[in-house]
């Protein structure tokens, strides 16, 4: 069962690779030292990284912010943080 691809989310100027383009493909390691060096390197970050946790929410409070998109992650992040100034945690 193929399922077609959204139209909407095709990106001409980035195909999706051939069996031929993976076949040809180079792997990071055998690229040249410097260029490896330039690939990892990431510019300073805006904000400190966030933690990555697992949390056990209520099915209510996870369909709410669920339901009002994307970055619904984000808005429980906010929404804690908002809690926080007012409140403490133990």
């Amino acid at each position: 069962m193929n399922k077609k691809p959204n139209p909407e989310l095709i990106d001409h100027d980035n195909p999706e690779w051939t069996a031929q383009d993976v076949k040809t493909a180079k792997s990071f390691s055998s690229l040249p030292a410097t260029l490896q060096t330039k690939l990892r390197k990431r510019g300073p970050q805006k904000s400190p990284p966030k933690v990555s946790t697992t949390i056990r929410l209520s099915p209510d409070v996870v369909q709410a912010f669920r339901a009002s998109g994307d970055g619904w992650q984000t808005r429980i992040d906010a929404a804690l943080r908002d809690w926080l100034r007012t409140h403490s945690p133990a």
